[in-house]
Order: C-alpha cells, then structure tokens, then sequence
C-alpha cells in the first residue's frame, strides 16, 4: 500500500495544493507495514502522510530546478518514521536516557475528573504553583483533588502555566475554543505574488535544501524536528531561543542535531537588530512563539513578509488561530488532553469505564508535535519550490488542526506484529556520546544522516555560515 488517492491521512499532501497547484502523484514513497502501534487512533496514517507532504513538497522543488526526480527521489519506511517520531526516548548520552518529564508534570486528579499539566519548563513549574496558590510540588496533588479540573485549567492558565482539563471529544467539541479550532485547515496559506526567480542554490546529491538558510525561532518538539530534518536535507539551520528561558537541555540534544544554536535578547534593541538582518537573509523562517509576543518586536509573521516578502514564513501554535484560546500556551500532551484524545486512551484497571479505577492515557508519541513539524517542512519546500511561478507567502499550522485531522480519520485497521526495529547510530558531542536515530527520509536511495551532532547550546554567533 504505497500509493493512495489523495484522501485520508495519507493524503495530507492534499493541503499544499494552494502554493504547489498541482501536488506531485506520489509512488512506493514508503516502505514496510501500514499499521504498527495499537491503539484507538490512526497515528500510523498521520506519521505517514504527515512525511508524504514532505516528500511531495521535496518532489516538486526538484521539478522547479529540472532535475531528474529518479535520481533526487526521497523516500521513508515505516521503521524510520516510527524511530524518529519517538527519537527523544531512543537517544542515549552516553549510554544513558534522557529524563524527558518533571514531576510536576503529567495526568493529575481533580475534584470532578482529570486534568493534565505541563511544568517541565521553571517558568511554567513556578506559575503552576502560583496559580494554584501553593509553596511546593508536595502540596499538588492535594490542591488539584479540591478544584473542579476546569478551575485547575483556568487557574493555572490565569497564571501563565499549561494545564487542560481532560475532555472527551464532544465536550471539547462543544467548547468555544474547540469550535473555533474545528474549521482549522492543517495548513493554512497566505499568498502573494513575487518576481517568478527558481531557487538558485546548487542542490548536491543527496542534499537537495543545500544552500538554503533557515531561521528557527521555535522551541520544543514540532519546530526544532523540522529544522533538525531541513538541515539535515542539507540547510544552513540557525536556531535564535530567549536567553530568559533557555530550552532544556534534553529538547536541545534531541532536536539540535543539524543546526547551530545562538540566543538572542530581542528586548535589546542591538540584538534585535541582529536577528532582523539574520531574517533579512533567510530563506525560511519557523516561528514557534506566540504571535503577538513576536509582533512587539516586528518579528510576526504578517510583519516579515511586508518586510521580506521574498522569505518563506511558517508560524505553529497550539491551538489554531482563530477563537478564545488562539494565543494561549500549549503543548502536544496539553492538546491531547483537551480534544479528547486522552480520553479515547484511557484505561481502567478492572474494565470499567471512568469508575475509579479509569485514568487518561496518551498516544504511544507525541505525533501532534512531530507530525505538524513534518507539515512545517513541508510547507516551508512548499514555498521555496513555488517562486518559480511567482508566488511567496506564509503558512500557519497548529497542533490542533493535526489533532482534528487524527480524530477525523477514526479507528485504524488492526495493528499486526512488525519488526521496525531500526540501527542506532553514535557521535561525539560537547555533551558526550550520542546515540540516536538518524533522518526519516532517503534520497536517491541512501538514507539521511545529520552532518553534525548538537553544538553546545547558545555558542553559534548570529550570522549565516556563508
């Protein structure tokens, strides 16, 4: 089953045919079994197709530089997709897991039901309690069981933190915010027309994004896996993070192989200034920041294309840009539990259906972040590919909108028992031996390799290699 007829989850590619017109056809793109992790979701589907947008982008900018796509043809497999949707809990510093959850974070019983809260990061940990009204983690457990989930959710937003009540997916979809997300496309387009110049780079065999410079300015899982693949595509990747609140260290050797890693204080008018000329020379920017946190610095979306027009823009979220939550703080776990997904995996220990013994569950990944991220590069070759005709412009994605499209695809065929197992590579870092899963694409038949590990965080200067 590896061609399909554009509808589905296999069918993501679908939604770049604003920018592309006609999106690529695309035969034996993958290879290996259709379904492999158990469970209420199609999160196979998404995986898949999430990277046949990919590739169906990648094709097409292949065609705009008149090159041969037998010899320039990327590929997946189940294994590497499955790999590399998990990588955070593949990798190993010498010989060693990272510790991915605080324990502040996580499912958490209320008064009335569940909620789920995000603390890993200090700031967020520190206006989870604040919002709460406590000192200390060992006063959480107690303080969430004598509030409604719905007051923890409004509390510990009011304060600045991450929480969501768990929802089925009726409830969620008969919120306000869930009706606002529910028109959501999974990728949302805003185009303009530019002078038609093809990209000029030379593409390198097995390399096709060689000498395309991205700016990241994003954060966590969805973003940094997509400039972690574009560079590994062969892009210049910069990623520029707040000094204030610097990215785990985990996130950082998980998602910061490929790329450079400066900061940037954009509160600093010098500074800022630095990032605009870094903007100004950039292919693509990824912004994973709130929008209007970004704006006040003339770095938004809107704001780079009137300055850059010739510069492909793509913005995430995590909750779509329209209706009451469009500029609140979220995270794939947080989504999960608002839009019913946690829900649909709950469990319950003698069988029953939330009795007391049923608690939320989770996805078997966080594919909400590495399928929009998948979507991301997408969008972002998507552009590139399209100034041969003219056409510039940005995109938006979210984490709901992947999660309406994996909730509207339903119960997946059953899964069958599959060896995906997949070989570890190792490199030497500033932070000692990784081992890790390489890219999830081959090109022209050779499967992908990162050309370097994590730089130590923070030491890249802000400018372009070359």
């Amino acid at each position: 089953m590896t061609t399909h007829d554009g509808v589905g989850l296999l069918g993501l590619r679908r939604h770049l045919a604003p920018v592309l017109g006609d999106v690529p056809e695309l035969h034996d793109w993958w290879s290996g079994p259709r379904t492999w992790w158990a469970g209420a979701l199609d999160v196979e589907g998404l995986a898949l197709g999430s990277l046949g947008a990919l590739i169906a982008a990648l094709t097409a900018l292949a065609e705009t530089r008149g090159e041969a796509v037998s010899g320039s043809r990327v590929a997946t497999s189940s294994a590497l997709a499955a790999a590399s949707f998990d990588s955070i809990r593949r990798l190993r510093v010498d010989g060693k897991p990272p510790d991915i959850w605080a324990p502040t974070s996580g499912f958490r019983q209320a008064r009335d039901g569940w909620v789920r809260l995000h603390a890993n990061y200090p700031h967020h940990a520190q206006a989870l309690l604040a919002g709460l009204g406590i000192a200390g983690s060992e006063q959480l457990d107690a303080a969430v069981r004598e509030r409604d989930a719905l007051d923890v959710e409004a509390a510990v937003r009011a304060a600045g933190g991450v929480a969501a009540a768990v929802r089925t997916p009726g409830e969620w979809a008969a919120s306000g915010a869930g009706t606002a997300a529910a028109g959501e496309p999974w990728i949302r387009w805003s185009l303009g027309e530019v002078p038609a110049v093809a990209l000029t780079h030379d593409a390198a065999p097995g390399v096709p994004l060689h000498g395309v410079r991205v700016l990241d300015l994003t954060r966590v899982i969805a973003g940094p896996s997509a400039s972690r693949l574009l560079g590994a595509l062969g892009a210049d990747v910069l990623r520029v993070d707040p000094p204030q609140h610097p990215e785990l260290l985990d996130a950082h050797l998980d998602t910061g192989f490929a790329k450079r890693s400066a900061v940037a204080d954009l509160r600093v008018a010098e500074q800022l200034g630095q990032v605009r000329a870094l903007a100004r020379g950039a292919d693509v920017v990824l912004l994973g920041y709130r929008q209007a946190s970004l704006a006040r610095f003339g770095m938004d979306a809107e704001s780079l294309r009137a300055d850059f027009p010739r510069a492909a823009v793509v913005a995430l979220n995590a909750w779509g840009w329209e209706g009451p939550w469009a500029h609140a703080r979220g995270f794939d776990s947080i989504v999960q539990a608002a839009c019913g997904i946690a829900d649909l995996y709950g469990t319950a220990r003698d069988g029953g259906a939330h009795d007391a013994a049923w608690r939320p569950g989770a996805l078997p990944v966080q594919a909400l972040d590495h399928a929009t991220g998948m979507g991301m590069a997408a969008a972002a070759v998507a552009l590139l590919a399209a100034r041969a005709r003219g056409i510039a412009g940005s995109a938006r994605l979210s984490l709901i909108a992947t999660a309406n499209e994996l909730l509207r695809a339903g119960t997946p065929a059953a899964a069958e028992p599959a060896d995906l197992s997949v070989e570890t590579r190792k490199a030497a870092s500033p932070y000692g031996e990784l081992e890790y899963v390489g890219p999830l694409l081959a090109v022209g038949g050779v499967p992908l390799d990162y050309p370097h590990p994590p730089v130590r965080y923070g030491t890249s200067p802000l400018e372009w290699a070359g």
